[in-house]
């Protein structure tokens, strides 16, 4: 299981920090310095040993099935919606997608649409991965509010990566949100060109409890999750192409 490391560093740095910086406020109350030494070490690795776990980046195999498409995210389904042409084009307007790049979402923006929507706990991985194969362009980061990622008004108004993946069969927009624990959403392919991905590739993370949402053409896809079910980046089969599709 590899570790995501250019992300961990600054995590165990900080880790190392707290653990210093907490021998003074041991020793203020009066314990010897041996005992603050014993304190502030366990306190920095406790939280290294957490950061380690944290940013882990296991190896996943995609489903063979050339009609599977697969959960992005580790979480549990927090959301299953229909979403009209009319309301895609609002949410998209008021998550700060230009008109340009509505233009790159193909027909998500000229049909109804199906959202599932992945809640990250603290303890599930943050990798994320392309629920299906194409050319994967990034739409840009969007700053925005901190609500709670389990609220369903973070979906919209979040800061977020917004990403679309396109094939011969379908499209996806997968947005990258976080809420007010995670401080940073990273997308690791190119941000200036598409780029061709596998299904289950990896394409990023997000830090500390985040939330992933994912859209779909309605017409192109069944749905074979529900609201509540456990599922695992890269592996689990979430909806499948529509036989014609």
């Amino acid at each position: 299981m590899g570790i995501v490391w250019p992300e961990v560093v600054p995590c165990l740095l900080g880790a190392a920090g707290a653990g210093l910086i907490l021998l003074p406020v041991v020793r203020a109350c009066r314990a010897s310095w041996r005992t603050a030494a014993a304190t502030g070490s366990a306190l920095a690795v406790v939280m290294c040993l957490y950061f380690l776990w944290f940013f882990r980046n296991p190896e996943r195999t995609a489903p063979s099935d050339p009609a599977a498409i697969v959960a992005a995210a580790d979480g549990r389904i927090a959301r299953i919606a229909e979403v009209g042409k009319n309301e895609f084009a609002r949410i998209c307007g008021d998550s700060g997608l230009s008109d340009r790049n509505l233009a790159k979402l193909g027909r998500l923006a000229q049909a109804d649409s199906v959202r599932i929507s992945i809640f990250l706990s603290l303890f599930d991985v943050h990798v994320n991965r392309a629920p299906i194969g194409g050319a994967a362009e990034f739409l840009g980061y969007f700053p925005g509010k901190r609500y709670f990622t389990f609220q369903e008004k973070s979906s919209i108004e979040n800061q977020h990566n917004s990403i679309v993946i396109r094939n011969d069969k379908t499209c996806c927009l997968v947005k990258q949100i976080v809420g007010p624990v995670a401080r940073r959403v990273v997308y690791w392919p190119s941000h200036d060109r598409a780029v061709e991905l596998k299904i289950g590739e990896r394409i990023g993370m997000m830090k500390f409890g985040s939330r992933l949402d994912m859209y779909f053409p309605r017409d192109d896809v069944a749905v074979e999750v529900k609201e509540g079910d456990a599922v695992f980046a890269g592996v689990s089969v979430i909806a499948r192409l529509k036989k014609g599709t």
